[in-house]
């Protein structure tokens, strides 16, 4: 068996399709007018209640219990991008994690929670440029030597 997408509940294909292809980049791999797919495995669908028949008001707003998570390298130049977004709802400020990984949490159009994250390549990089060694990263990361060599390399 293969995992094929995730696919969200939205109110007005159009207006989800035009936000997640001009704030995240996504590029539509399928459209199918009411149903979009993007080629990273997110899928837009319009009149969610129809297609896995459920009356609309079951269909819920801010349901917090999930999020679709992103990673960004510039982490900065997406704050100033999301700036542009008057209509965004933030679920609080930028934070650090424990493992050094800065994230903004925020609702799309629809309600659902994004993340994006600060790519962990990036996190590592600025880890290195700050003096610590790789040791240390490790240590704080709570990631293997091995697997940060595998993030720095891709």
């Amino acid at each position: 068996m293969k995992y094929s997408c995730t696919v969200i509940s939205v109110k007005d294909i159009n207006t989800s399709r035009k936000f997640y292809e001009d704030l995240f980049g996504l590029k539509v791999y399928q459209d199918y007018g009411i149903n979009i797919a993007f080629d990273c495995g997110l899928a837009l669908q319009q009149e969610f209640d129809w297609l896995v028949n459920i009356p609309k008001n079951k269909i819920l707003q801010e349901s917090n219990n999930m999020e679709l998570c992103f990673e960004e390298e510039d982490f900065d130049g997406f704050l100033k991008k999301l700036e542009q977004y008057s209509n965004i709802k933030y679920l609080g400020d930028v934070i650090e994690h424990t493992w050094g990984q800065r994230v903004i949490r925020f609702y799309d159009l629809d309600s659902h929670i994004i993340e994006v994250g600060e790519c962990m390549k990036m996190v590592i990089k600025r880890f290195l440029s700050s003096g610590l060694s790789m040791e240390e990263i490790s240590k704080r990361m709570g990631a293997s030597l091995t697997d940060l060599g595998k993030i720095l390399n891709n």
